[in-house]
C-alpha cells in the first residue's frame, strides 16, 4: 500500500499548496486536492502541474470542483448540491499520493463533516504553520485537534525563521518538526526543485 500524505494548515492562506508542490515534487508523488472551492480556471492542481518538474507525479481531478472561494459546505449550498464524504474517493495509484486539504482542519464540508474527516489512519499528516500574530495558538490548537484524534502532526513552517514562535509551538504541542520552507523570493519550477532537495531528506524519514 502506497503511503499518503495528507497537507493541511492551521488557516488559510499559509501556504499549503506551495508545501504541497515541494512535497510533491520531493517524492514525484501523485496529487489529490479533494474539494476545490473557486478558482475553477486555475486551480490548485493547475498551479502544482507548473510548478513541478518530475515527469512521474500524476495529478487527479478534484471529487468536488464548486464555482465559489469560499468554505466548501456555503459554496456547494450556493451550487445547489451538497458534499458527501462516501464520494470523495481517493484515486488508486501505486505511487505515493499527496492530498491537500482545504484551508484549516475544521472547515465545513456539509453540516456535519469537515477536513479533518477526510484524514485515514494511515495517513502522515503535515500541518503547515506561517508566522503571524495569532499563529501559536492556531497551530496550538490545531495540534491539539489532531492529538485528541490519536494523529501525531507533523510540522512545517513556512516563511522567515522565527525561533521564538517555532520553539513554543514544538515544546507545548510536543509536535514533530519536518522543516522550514524558507520564503520563496519567486515561485518558480526551479525555486520549488531547490526547496524539495533540501526537504526531501526529511520527508523520506517519516
Amino acid at each position: 500500500m502506497s503511503t499518503h500524505y495528507f497537507i493541511t494548515g492551521i488557516s488559510t492562506e499559509v501556504g499549503k499548496t506551495i508545501c504541497s508542490a515541494v512535497i510533491t515534487e520531493a517524492l514525484e508523488a501523485d496529487y489529490f486536492k479533494p474539494v476545490q472551492a473557486g478558482d475553477l480556471d486555475y486551480g490548485d492542481r493547475d498551479k502544482i502541474r507548473d510548478l513541478i518538474s518530475n515527469s512521474k507525479t500524476v495529478i487527479h481531478s478534484p471529487s468536488y470542483e464548486l464555482q465559489y472561494p469560499m468554505s466548501p459546505h456555503a459554496a456547494a449550498a450556493r451550487s445547489g448540491v451538497e458534499i458527501d464524504i462516501e464520494q470523495i474517493i481517493r484515486p488508486k495509484t501505486t505511487n505515493r499520493l499527496v492530498i491537500e486539504g482545504a484551508g484549516g482542519l475544521l472547515v465545513p464540508l456539509n453540516q456535519k463533516e469537515t477536513i479533518a474527516d477526510l484524514i485515514e489512519a494511515r495517513d502522515k499528516v503535515i500541518l503547515v504553520s506561517r508566522h503571524y500574530l495569532g499563529s501559536i495558538n492556531h497551530s496550538l490548537l490545531s495540534i491539539q485537534y489532531l492529538n485528541s484524534k490519536g494523529i501525531k502532526p507533523y510540522i512545517l513552517f513556512n516563511g522567515d525563521e522565527n525561533p521564538e514562535t517555532e520553539s513554543i509551538i514544538l515544546k507545548m504541542g510536543d509536535a514533530h518538526l519536518l522543516g522550514r520552507m524558507p520564503e520563496l523570493k519567486q515561485i518558480d519550477k526551479q525555486q520549488i526543485k531547490r526547496a524539495a532537495e533540501a526537504l526531501k531528506p526529511s520527508l523520506l524519514q517519516l
